[in-house]
């Protein structure tokens, strides 16, 4: 009886047959390369060795909560998906900048950033003034890698309002100089953020600049703090900067 079980079971004809297998197998190959594609060793181990299971706890603990160029870099305020449709009305009858705009953020968060650009641009045509247009077409541009073109919008947003968006505008400019090469304009901007706000982001990444300049009594302060804080964080904030508590541990291990 179980013969001609097993023999269906090894039979690779059959299952390459089968629109189900198939399927299957296109799923674990796409959670796969998404995980070499983060650089997620853990888990591509994991997909090499549990097949099928790992797939899908990849997906839903990892590949689900979001494009891997926007993860950790969130807009404040940015609208839920499924206003795309209504915004995309509105600015057929209105034409408004801040529709425009509001598209942009959504893009943004979707990790679009072609089509977050183009919505930028279009809200600044409208109305080139806009604080919060101004500092997500920046947050926009650095996600491009284009930080030279970041950096005069960044920097006009900060000296108009130093705490724009909760401090993440400046984030956005410290971010900007540290891709620009300029490490110890980064780090005094990194200082100003956390001497009001204890993001993970912020922390992480200053941590990162004073390891690279040897300073590793400075970086493991910050990361102690950085992990230390995690498990008193709400759930929804952890969920959030799930990104940065892995690479403060990281960080932390390899500075001893």
């Amino acid at each position: 009886m179980a013969a001609p079980f097993l023999a269906d079971i090894t039979d690779i004809g059959s299952w390459l047959r089968s629109p189900f297998a198939l399927l299957f197998a296109v799923f674990q190959l796409w959670m796969l390369i998404d995980a070499i594609r983060r650089k997620e060793w853990i888990w591509v181990l994991f997909l090499l060795v549990l097949p099928g299971f790992a797939a899908f706890w990849y997906f839903f603990y990892v590949y689900r909560d979001g494009p891997s160029v926007t993860r950790g870099f969130e807009l404040p305020g940015a609208h839920d998906r499924r206003r795309i449709k209504e915004l995309q009305a509105q600015i057929h009858h209105l034409d408004k900048p801040h529709h425009y705009s509001q598209l942009g953020d959504i893009y943004f968060q979707q990790g679009k950033l072609d089509q977050a650009d183009s919505a930028y641009r279009a809200a600044l045509e409208r109305d080139a003034q806009d604080i919060d247009t101004r500092a997500h077409y920046g947050q926009c541009l650095l996600r491009q890698n284009k930080p030279r073109e970041a950096r005069p919008l960044l920097e006009g947003v900060v000296a108009e309002n130093p705490k724009h968006d909760y401090g993440h505008s400046l984030m956005g400019l410290a971010e900007t100089l540290a891709a620009l090469g300029e490490t110890d304009a980064a780090i005094a901007t990194w200082q100003r953020v956390t001497e009001n706000h204890s993001y993970p982001r912020a922390r992480v990444q200053l941590a990162g600049l004073y390891a690279a300049k040897g300073q590793t009594d400075q970086a493991r302060a910050e990361l102690r703090e950085v992990i230390a804080d995690d498990p008193h964080a709400p759930g929804f904030q952890r969920k959030r900067d799930r990104v940065w508590i892995r690479r403060a541990k990281k960080l932390a291990r390899q500075l001893g």
